[in-house]
């Protein structure tokens, strides 16, 4: 019989949607993004025109749910689309003036938060965590 508490995909996603709701206590009231929002701005921030199905794999998300955050973070003015010049349908996404000042104050409070979860960790248990997750990603994929 499945135990789904004791279920190891259960239990991570489970992780992962706490630890995704702790972090966005510090961007959902402030700035009124979602979870998919900002995960779409922070890649942005990170890896500037990429397209939106390059998003969702960096993301690991469904392509509709980016499909609908881009699109409502253009119409809010916080990214910009621009055609590719060599494939007029391929279409990069960059931050705005607007999003990149989002995703500069927003960093800083989810590093924070990242260094309080990290800080409850020994060194070894950080070390063994970046193990397991890697493991763990590479069997998966």
């Amino acid at each position: 019989m499945l135990d789904l508490d004791r279920f190891l995909p259960y239990q991570l996603s489970r992780l992962s949607n706490q630890i995704s709701q702790g972090i966005a206590q510090t961007y959902e009231a402030k700035y009124g993004l979602s979870v998919t929002e900002w995960r779409v701005i922070a890649i942005l921030g990170r890896y500037p025109g990429i397209s939106a199905t390059e998003i969702a794999e960096k993301s690991a998300m469904d392509k509709v749910a980016i499909s609908r955050a881009v699109r409502r973070l253009i119409d809010a003015g916080r990214v910009r689309r621009q055609a590719n010049d060599q494939d007029r349908r391929a279409k990069h996404l960059y931050l705005s003036d607007e999003g990149q000042t989002v995703f500069d104050a927003i960093v800083p409070a989810a590093l924070a938060y990242e260094q309080r979860l990290l800080d409850a960790l020994s060194d070894e248990e950080k070390n063994q965590l970046d193990r397991l997750l890697a493991r763990l990603t590479e069997l998966s994929g």
